[in-house]
């Protein structure tokens, strides 16, 4: 699929000042400046991230009230219960709010909802199991900003709630003692982006000052802080940029036993960043949720023994062992379902339906049809006596609103503009793909069905040495608002070395301007014509290094490439 190449804007002005004041290679100072750090003193935090950065946790809204409370049940040894929800930021800010709690107090519990029998975020089972046990607050986390009939529910128990939450709250807030959610409008907390994790974190740095803690007692769930960042797609701005650098160096230099056996498991023996969170624990752990109990991945959080971590580590692994395989299965026959219907491969939208899938891959799977079809995409399958599943947008397409277009046709839904889930009567899938199919072709710009790079600069081969390379190594972690540099270079041409590698990827040897690049491109095999024809081209690239036989090389990891206007073969001498 041929892909819209968009290359991002900088101010010359800005970049020239920043220039001048840093004194480094003018493509740092675009991408400085296209993030925003265009003064010395923004770049000078960027790159030297400090902990000293990080907000006062107490100019956030109610952080007094939930302290005092806390500190109440304390004294007065009230059985406390941490609630979260079952993916990666729920799982690790229980883990991380209860372990700081239980180091100074014992009598608590912690609750992780099932995601088949009791759904996303509070529960009434969840709050009835506190009732049942005697339990007289509750501390939820990444979820309960919406929970207002439930929460009332629980006070009618002579049950408290403190939420800690980072959705975006609704005009009616619900009747907790506190809440601490910075997207509260009248919140006066500086940075809005935290995650659930990030949110208790707060909490417990309040906490920690209040009893007189030192900065270890909260300091040291950096860690699992850093795994919720990456797994919960923030912005790697701000407090998350500092919460993710020093939670990524505990991770390399001494990470929990949890996260130690997932990296054994896993067969890590690198340096680990932000990307190997979001693609090596994060899975492991959200599987735990989607195949079985999420609640063992708090288990494998907490736990301090390293022979009973690598029990709990394995659990995951399993689970997503399993998760991997029905991902793939479904995956494959949602492929050739749509490529057998030759209706549907003209559509603007893909709706898919199997009773037998499973139906904690389903989102997993409507992503990975993106990847081919790249279009609003919606995956169902049997819950029982109805159909329920997930869908996923592609960029810049609000597909809240398009389901919302749909709702006579479905029991219940939820989601925001890139993704939801729905449930509905079998019965009623036809006429709900008909009428997604109209609202979607109705709304969408044609140019958001084609798949965009964006790309940061223009580059010459000349350019890209060790020292530039280090500078770059040094804007880590990379994540949204602080992606990978993207980089174009034009006019270059294959030496005829290339070649194809395992079926599908290509290893490309390149020249622009007599210097030489080798790179890797994978699963771009059908591009391979495009060498053949001894052209120009443009190449889409990020940098990275290569190490082979001990030694150290820069190379190209190549995303896209095409024809550009021709101009006589230059000399390869």
């Amino acid at each position: 699929m041929q892909k819209r190449w968009k290359i991002l804007a900088a101010d010359p002005s800005s970049v020239n000042g920043l220039y001048g004041s840093l004194k480094v290679h003018p493509i740092i100072c675009r991408l400085l400046v296209q993030r925003g750090y265009d003064t010395f003193e923004k770049a000078k935090q960027f790159f030297r991230p400090q902990l000293s950065d990080l907000h006062d946790s107490w100019m956030m809204k109610d952080m007094a009230k939930a302290v005092a409370r806390i500190e109440r049940a304390m004294q007065s040894n009230e059985r406390i219960l941490v609630f979260g929800d079952y993916d990666v930021d729920g799982t690790t800010a229980v883990a991380t709010v209860y372990q700081f709690i239980n180091s100074v107090y014992q009598n608590l519990d912690f609750y992780i909802p099932h995601r088949y029998r009791e759904g996303y975020g509070v529960s009434k089972q969840g709050i009835d199991y506190a009732y049942a046990t005697g339990v007289t607050l509750i501390i939820s986390l990444d979820c309960g900003i919406k929970s207002v009939d439930l929460i009332r529910y629980a006070k009618s128990l002579d049950i408290d709630f403190i939420v800690c939450d980072h959705h975006m709250p609704d005009p009616e807030l619900p009747p907790a003692v506190a809440i601490l959610n910075p997207k509260q409008q009248d919140c006066l907390y500086p940075y809005k982006e935290l995650c659930g994790c990030g949110v208790g974190f707060k909490l417990i740095s309040a906490l920690a000052q209040k009893m007189g803690l030192p900065e270890n007692a909260y300091l040291k769930y950096l860690d699992l802080v850093a795994t919720a960042i990456a797994a919960d797609i923030v912005p790697l701005t701000g407090e998350n940029r500092v919460l993710a650098y020093y939670g990524l160096k505990m991770v390399n230099e001494g990470p929990c036993e949890g996260i130690k056996a997932l990296m054994e498991l896993a067969g890590v023996q690198k340096e680990m960043f932000l990307t190997n969170l979001v693609f090596v624990i994060a899975p492991r752990v959200n599987a735990a949720g989607r195949m079985d109990d999420a609640r063992k991945a708090v288990l494998l959080f907490i736990e301090k023994d390293c022979e009973k971590a690598k029990t709990f580590a394995e659990m995951l692994h399993h689970d997503n062992k399993d998760r991997r395989e029905a991902d793939s299965t479904i995956t494959e026959e949602a492929l050739a379902f749509i490529k057998t219907d030759l209706l549907r491969q003209d559509r603007k939208s893909t709706v898919v339906y199997q009773e037998h899938w499973h139906k904690g891959v389903v989102g997993i799977v409507a992503s990975r049809l993106i990847e081919t079809y790249h279009r609003p995409t919606v995956v169902l399958t049997r819950s029982g006596e109805v159909a329920a599943g997930s869908a996923r947008s592609v960029p810049g397409f609000n597909l809240y609103e398009a389901i919302h277009a749909c709702r006579e046709h479905l029991l219940g839904y939820g989601g925001h503009f890139a993704a939801a889930g729905m449930t509905l009567l079998p019965e009623n899938i036809e006429a709900f793909r008909s009428k997604f199919e109209e609202v979607v072709s109705a709304t969408i710009e044609p140019e958001l069905l084609i798949p965009q790079i964006l790309i940061d600069t223009e580059v010459l081969f000349s350019d890209l040495k060790p020292s530039l390379y280090r500078i770059i190594a040094q804007m880590e972690p990379f994540g949204p608002e602080n992606m990978r540099p993207v980089f174009i270079a034009r006019q270059v041409y294959d030496t005829g070395w290339s070649k194809v590698v395992k079926e599908q990827h290509i290893k490309f040897v390149l020249v622009q301007n007599n210097v030489t690049f080798t790179g890797i491109g994978f699963n771009m095999v059908e591009k391979f014509a495009i060498l053949l024809e001894k052209k120009p081209m443009d190449i889409v690239f990020t940098l990275e290094e290569n190490i082979w036989n001990g030694e150290t090389h820069l190379q190209l990891k190549v995303c896209d490439l095409r024809l550009s206007e021709t101009l006589p073969m230059p000399s390869l001498n």
